[in-house]
């Protein structure tokens, strides 16, 4: 080799052993994958769960949160005494906690917060986790007392939700575009349709992070999430929407791949006031048409559980009921027949997670299979949040609702499937009020039962967690207690 070869190949190998002792000793930056790009910002003002993957406890924090494990943890309440009767929560809180503007959170903030959520007038998507509070009481600047119009063992679980974050009267307002929370993360800039890019927060009052920058980049194809993982472009996909890739990455050790649960419900939701979907032997028929494992085996790879009810399998408290809705296309036409109900076409809108899209195809051929035939629209997430979820314009959908132990969305008569059942109200208030284990068992199982007797929708598949992410990544949830993509205890290994 002559010498200013052997100068300049030196200088490179220099300059690459440079480059990759940058990138293996000292990277504090991360880029995660996210199939859908949240509609805003603020987890008190609006329902999509992309919301809280990017913010919760993130840039924003509540009284309590939901662990790693799903215990409900200290947040910006380092303690509470709950009364003996429990009607009154006192919520002592952490001090020295500020804003990313600056400006001190206390209880004033939190009595806001809460009275803000439970307004009348108030653009919370998950009202009834307030309806239960009288009075919010700020007793001093690190004191909150809660008083309740009846017992709620859900409480403390209830303020862990996103939804129940503390904000702050002098930026609540703008917080769908600009977040300003108490978090250990701070927002730096949004490029809608592209990323979110998050920041480490200096003057966090808490346990400082490993991470100095955290982008959040939205991929909702399959073969592009794919292709900038193996490109790594993108360094950690939590919700990794193309299963059938997996083996690849397992099979190549600068991946690994992390498989848990979640609290996804994965349902075909199903419109109770649409006919004829509002007669229950329709419902019951496009049940017993419907073949999960297919589904599970088309959409995701065999990566589900089957579900017979709204109802995590793994909760202990889950009843297996998927027998009374079992895959039966020749009790799907007799049902129909019972019903009169013949040449029936039906409009299915689907959002965008494969999930959904896949899933939809393949239902769209089970339902042909028994007479009913559909017309599918393929919305994005804020045509699917304005035209299905808020105008209830539909007739059929596909959705995985990961919102934590939700099973009292049946109670809401203005919720988007429309099913409005005095017994289940009944079932879900006196939960509410109920705080004996065997007690909360019963009426849980009995919960569980009159949804699947009412075929309220379709119930497929708990959704799994699938995640694939850069081998040297650590503190990645393996499971998902709540939507969140949580970025608190995540590093690069050295």
């Amino acid at each position: 080799m002559k010498k200013s070869g052997f100068l300049v190949a030196l200088g490179t190998a220099l300059v690459l052993a440079t480059g990759l002792g940058q990138a293996m000793g000292s990277q504090s930056d991360i880029v995660v994958g996210m199939v859908l790009e949240p509609p805003n910002l603020d987890p008190t003002a609006g329902a999509a769960a992309a919301i809280d993957e990017v913010v919760y406890a993130n840039v924003f924090e509540g009284l309590t949160r939901f662990s790693s494990n799903g215990a409900i943890i200290p947040g910006l309440a380092k303690s509470w005494e709950i009364s003996e009767d429990g009607l009154t929560y006192t919520f002592n809180l952490n001090t020295g906690v500020k804003f990313h503007d600056g400006t001190d959170m206390d209880a004033l903030d939190v009595k806001f917060s809460l009275e803000r959520a439970m307004a009348e007038d108030s653009t919370n998507a998950q009202k009834a986790l307030f309806a239960d509070i009288v009075s919010v009481e700020a007793r001093d600047p690190a004191t909150v007392v809660i008083t309740l119009s009846r017992p709620n063992g859900s409480f403390l679980f209830n303020m862990a939700w996103g939804d129940a974050v503390i904000v702050a009267p002098e930026s609540a307002a703008t917080n769908g575009t600009n977040p300003i929370g108490t978090g250990p993360f701070r927002f730096v800039d949004w490029a809608q349709g592209d990323k979110v890019v998050l920041a480490r927060n200096p003057d966090y009052w808490g346990e400082p992070v490993a991470l100095e920058n955290v982008t959040f980049k939205f991929i909702s194809d399959p073969s592009a999430a794919f292709a900038a993982m193996m490109a790594q472009d993108v360094d950690a996909f939590p919700n990794f929407p193309a299963s059938e890739t997996l083996p690849q990455f397992e099979a190549d050790p600068r991946f690994k791949v992390i498989v848990g649960v979640t609290e996804g419900e994965t349902i075909l939701s199903t419109n109770n006031q649409s006919p004829p979907l509002d007669d229950v032997r329709v419902r019951h028929a496009i049940a017993h048409a419907i073949n999960r494992q297919e589904i599970i085996d088309g959409a995701m790879s065999g990566y589900g559980t089957p579900i017979g009810t709204h109802f995590n399998p793994s909760n202990p408290d889950y009843l297996d009921l998927t027998e009374q809705s079992d895959y039966d296309p020749d009790k799907a036409r007799a049902l129909l027949a019972e019903a009169g109900v013949s040449d029936l076409t039906l409009r299915m809108k689907l959002p965008p997670p494969p999930y959904a899209r896949r899933g939809g195809e393949i239902i769209a051929a089970q339902l042909r299979a028994v007479g009913i035939d559909t017309e599918i629209s393929n919305l994005e997430w804020a045509q699917w949040l304005e035209e299905v979820f808020g105008a209830k314009d539909y007739d059929l959908t596909i959705v995985s609702h990961t919102e934590p132990f939700d099973i009292g969305i049946y109670a809401r008569d203005d919720y988007y499937f429309n099913y409005d059942s005095k017994e289940m109200q009944a079932i879900i208030a006196e939960l509410n009020e109920t705080a004996d284990p065997e007690a909360r068992t019963a009426l849980l199982h009995k919960a569980q039962r009159r949804i699947a007797d009412d075929y309220v929708n379709g119930y497929l598949f708990q959704l799994a967690k699938i995640g694939v992410a850069n081998a040297r990544i650590n503190g990645l949830w393996e499971n998902s207690p709540t939507q969140a993509n949580d970025m608190t205890g995540v590093s690069w290994a050295e």
